[in-house]
């Protein structure tokens, strides 16, 4: 299966950008669903988006669409997420994870995860 590692987080003001990456390695993951989860202190980790790595179909929960944008570079072999007009609600830690297809949106139905990066959004 393959190794996750994430980068980018760090300490931002509101209203801020930030971009998040997820380095994919060791395994052939074209037809893999990536995504990004994000869980804050006492929360149950939450569905951020998804995208086809191949296609590069994306799914969004509703509420999220439009200030945060999953994109990947197969040549690269990354995964992104764009995060823009940052919130301090948006501070949790930030996962990148893989499944075979579909996209969906339970955590469950990852099995393979990254360590996490923290993104702390200050008011």
């Amino acid at each position: 299966q393959p190794q996750l590692e994430e980068s980018g987080g760090g300490l931002v003001q509101a209203g801020d950008s930030l971009t998040l990456s997820c380095a994919v390695s060791g395994h052939t993951f074209r037809n893999y669903a990536m995504a990004w989860f994000r869980q804050a202190p006492g929360m149950e980790r939450e569905f951020v988006a998804s995208i086809h790595f191949s296609s590069g179909r994306t799914l969004y929960p509703g509420s999220k669409k439009g200030r945060f944008t999953i994109s990947r570079d197969d040549v690269q072999n990354t995964v992104y997420l764009q995060m823009s007009s940052l919130k301090p609600e948006d501070t949790a830690v930030y996962f990148c994870a893989a499944k075979t297809l579909p996209m969906q949106v339970s955590p469950e139905l990852y099995f393979s995860w990254g360590q996490g990066t923290q993104v702390t959004v200050s008011s």
